[in-house]
C-alpha cells in the first residue's frame, strides 16, 4: 500500500538534481558537453536496458502507484523499481510467447492502471508496442489496429460502468490479424462490498470475434521475471507506434524509435528529476506527455509517479481529491493540462501543499489570469512546455527554475534545434523567419525520424523542411529565444481570402470574467468561404448571454473581420483526453447549423444527416431528403458552398 514519500525541500534541489535548467546559459551548457551521439554511447541501447540500470541502483524505492479510486486514504498499489522490472519482463516474455517478435506489434486499449505500464514497457521490450485511446470508437479502434498490423491486444475485461471491452470486441471483427486477446479485470483493484457484486452484474460482450481471449496476470504469472527469454537485439529500432492525439480529425500512426523515448528520459533525468522526485500524474499512458516526458523520465531517474484512477484527471472525484493527494505522496511535481488547471482553481487548496515544488503544463496555452491564479492559491509556478507525437514528444520548455515567459512553451531542449519557416507543400522552404515573425515551427532533435515519421508513407510527403519536421503549429521565436505558439495552420479560418487566426478570437473570449474556454472555428460561408464563429465553455456557477459575450467580443478583437458571426454556450466543450478543444467536432456542429439552415430558408424538406470525415475529402455533409425534393435544386445551393456533400442512400 502506497504511504507518505519523503522528498528533499526546494532549498536543496540543486545538490540534488543531476543538472540544472534555470536559463538559455544552463540550457547551451549542457548541450555543450557532449554531442548526442556521445550522450547516446553512454546510456544503455533499449528501454529496457534502462529500466534494468534503474532497478540496479534504486530497487526498492516506489516506482509507479496506481488508485482505482480518489480518496485520500484509499487503497493504492505500489510498485518499486525492482517489481516493475520483474512485471515487465514477464510481459515480454509473455507477448514473445504469442510470437511477438522484434518486428510485430501488441497493442493495448487500456485506461490507467498498473497493468497498463506494464504493458507499455513489455511491449516495446518484445517488439512494438500501440497504445490506443479506449476512447475512441470501435471504427477508429480497428482501423488503428489495421494500420498498426497488431497480432495481440492488452484490454479490459468486462466492468460496469465502462464499455472498453465491449467496444474492443466490436472492433476485433473488423481487425482479423489479432489473434490473442489479455483481459485485465480492475475488480482486483475494488474492495468487499464492491468487489462482491462487480461478478454478479459485469456486463457480457455483445460481438465475437475469432481471438482467443486470456486473463493478462495470469498468464503473466506463467512466465520468469529474473531474466529474458531471448537476446535484445542490438541497435536502434522502431518500439512504438502511436496515434496522433491532435485536434485535426482522423488519427496518423507515428513510428518512435528507441533512441527518441531515450531522450525524453534523459532530459528528464539530466534537467529536471530525481529518484527523490514524486510526480503526480492524472494523465492518460496512451497519450504520448504521459508515456514518454513522465513514464521514460521516471525510468532514467528512478524517481515516484502517481496515477490516480483509471480516467486520471477525468475519475470520479479527481479534482475534489487532488490536493489531499499531493499532500499523502508528497508529491513535487504535478504534471497538468490548462483545463485541468480551471477545475482545480474553482476548488479551495485544501491540504498541506508544502512539498509541491513545480507544475508542468502541457496539450495548450496557458492564460495568464489563469497561470497567475494558481501561484497566489499554491505558491508554485507553472512552466509551460511543448512537444508533439510525431517528435517522440519532448521539443521546449519554460525552465523549471529560471525566468518563466507565461503564454510561451520556453526554450528548446539540449540537442534540440528550432526554425521558423514558410514551405511550399513539398516541405521547399521558401523564407526563413527572424526574430519575433510568425511562421511554420520546425524541429530536429534526436525523437525527430526524418522521412519516416508515419507508418502511411502517404503521410511523410511535404512532412520535411530538409532535416527539420514541419509540425503543422505557427509559432515565432522572440529575441530571448522563447518559441511562442501563435495557432495551427490548418486551424486558420480564411474569410474570402484573408486569412484569421483563431488564437485573437479565443483569447479575447476568454478574457470575459464568466467563459473558462473557447474554440473558434471557420463555418462554412457560399459568399466568404468561411466566417468565424466561436463556442465556449462557462465557468462552473458563472451566467452569461451569448449576446453578451459577442458584445464583449467586438470590444476586444482588434481586428473587425475576425469578430464572431455567431457565438453559442455549450454546457462542455469537446475536448481530448490531454485538454485540446476537438475542432472537428466544432466544425461538424457548425456544417449541420449553417446547412440546415440554409435549406431551410430555401424551403427544401432536406437535412443534414450527419457530418463524417474522409481520408481524402476531409468533412463531408450527408443530406436526407424526403420524396419530392428538387434535388438538382438542392445541388445548385450546395454547391455554393465549398463543402463536400453527399446524398444519403
Amino acid at each position: 500500500m502506497a504511504g507518505p514519500v519523503a522528498t528533499a525541500s526546494g532549498q536543496d534541489r540543486e545538490a540534488r538534481v543531476p543538472g540544472s535548467f534555470s536559463s538559455f546559459e544552463d540550457r547551451n551548457a549542457v548541450e555543450a558537453e557532449a554531442s548526442w551521439d556521445d550522450v547516446r554511447a553512454s546510456l544503455p541501447g533499449s528501454v529496457y536496458g534502462l529500466l534494468s540500470r534503474t532497478a540496479g541502483r534504486h530497487g526498492e524505492r516506489p516506482a509507479i502507484t496506481f488508485q482505482m479510486t480518489s480518496g485520500p486514504k484509499d487503497p493504492a498499489e505500489t510498485l518499486s523499481w525492482s517489481d516493475l522490472h520483474h512485471k515487465v519482463t514477464q510481459a515480454a516474455n509473455l507477448f514473445r510467447s504469442v510470437g511477438i517478435g522484434e518486428g510485430d506489434t501488441v497493442a493495448y486499449v487500456l485506461p490507467n492502471c498498473t497493468e497498463t505500464a506494464v504493458a507499455l514497457l513489455g511491449g516495446m521490450t518484445a517488439g512494438i508496442v500501440n497504445p490506443v485511446n479506449p476512447l475512441l470508437t470501435p471504427e477508429h479502434i480497428a482501423g488503428i489496429l489495421r494500420e498498426t498490423g497488431a497480432k495481440a491486444v492488452v484490454t479490459l475485461k468486462s466492468m460496469p460502468r465502462t464499455d472498453v471491452a465491449q467496444k474492443v470486441a466490436t472492433a476485433l471483427k473488423d481487425a482479423p490479424a489479432v489473434k490473442t486477446v489479455f483481459e485485465v479485470d480492475l475488480n482486483r483493484y475494488l474492495t468487499p462490498p464492491k468487489s462482491w457484486i462487480v461478478p454478479l452484474i459485469r456486463p457480457r460482450n455483445p460481438a465475437s470475434h475469432g481471438a482467443r481471449v486470456l486473463d493478462f496476470n495470469a498468464e503473466l504469472a506463467r512466465h520468469r521475471g529474473d531474466a529474458l527469454d531471448f537476446d535484445e537485439a542490438a541497435g536502434d529500432r522502431v518500439a512504438a507506434l502511436f496515434h496522433t492525439g491532435g485536434t485535426t480529425g482522423l488519427p496518423k500512426v507515428a513510428r518512435h524509435m528507441f533512441s527518441g523515448m531515450i531522450y525524453n528520459g534523459w532530459l528528464g533525468n539530466r534537467l529536471m528529476f530525481s529518484e527523490r522526485d514524486v510526480l503526480m500524474c492524472p494523465l492518460p499512458l496512451f497519450h504520448v506527455f504521459a508515456a514518454y516526458p513522465i513514464m521514460m523520465a521516471l525510468v532514467a531517474s528512478g524517481g515516484h509517479g502517481v496515477f490516480p484512477t483509471p480516467q486520471g484527471y477525468r475519475g470520479e472525484g479527481v479534482f475534489d481529491n487532488f490536493w489531499k493527494l499531493i499532500e499523502r505522496y508528497r508529491a513535487t511535481f504535478m504534471i497538468t493540462v490548462p483545463t485541468a488547471v480551471a477545475q482545480l482553481m474553482q476548488r479551495p487548496v485544501n491540504a498541506d501543499v508544502s512539498s509541491l515544488e513545480s507544475g508542468i503544463s502541457g496539450s495548450a496555452a496557458l492564460p495568464m489570469e489563469l497561470y497567475r491564479r494558481f501561484e497566489s492559491a499554491t505558491g508554485v509556478q507553472i512552466s509551460e512546455g511543448y512537444g508533439l507525437t510525431e517528435a517522440t514528444c519532448l521539443v521546449s520548455c519554460n525552465p523549471i527554475g529560471g525566468k518563466k515567459k507565461v503564454g510561451s512553451v520556453g526554450i528548446p531542449f539540449p540537442h534540440t534545434r528550432l526554425r521558423i519557416l514558410h514551405c511550399d507543400d513539398a516541405g521547399t522552404v521558401t523564407h526563413e523567419c527572424g526574430t519575433d515573425e510568425v511562421g511554420e515551427i520546425c524541429v530536429d532533435n534526436p525523437g525527430v525520424r526524418v522521412g519516416g515519421t508515419y507508418s502511411d508513407e502517404t503521410k511523410n510527403r511535404g512532412l520535411f523542411a530538409g532535416e527539420f519536421l514541419r509540425t503543422g503549429d505557427l509559432g515565432r521565436i522572440d529575441a530571448d529565444g522563447y518559441l511562442w505558439i501563435t495557432g495551427r495552420a490548418k486551424d486558420i479560418i480564411i474569410r474570402g481570402g484573408h486569412n484569421i487566426d483563431p488564437i485573437i478570437i479565443e483569447d479575447a473570449l476568454v478574457g470575459h470574467p464568466a467563459v473558462a474556454f473557447a474554440g473558434a472555428i471557420g463555418q462554412p460561408d457560399p459568399v466568404a468561404g468561411e466566417l468565424p464563429c466561436a463556442y465556449v465553455e462557462l465557468v462552473s456557477g458563472a451566467t452569461a448571454s451569448e449576446a453578451e459575450i459577442l458584445e464583449h467580443a467586438r470590444a476586444h478583437i482588434p481586428e473587425r473581420a475576425a469578430i464572431p458571426k455567431h457565438i453559442e454556450i455549450l454546457d462542455e466543450l469537446p475536448k481530448t483526453p490531454v485538454g485540446k478543444i476537438f475542432k472537428p467536432d466544432l466544425r461538424r456542429r457548425a456544417i449541420r447549423r449553417v446547412l440546415d439552415a440554409a435549406l431551410a430558408d430555401a424551403g427544401h424538406a432536406v437535412t443534414v444527416a450527419e457530418v463524417f470525415e474522409d481520408r481524402r475529402r476531409g468533412l463531408v455533409a450527408r443530406l436526407r431528403a424526403t420524396a419530392g425534393v428538387d434535388r438538382d435544386a438542392v445541388a445548385g445551393l450546395m454547391d455554393s458552398f465549398t463543402l463536400p456533400w453527399e446524398w444519403q442512400d
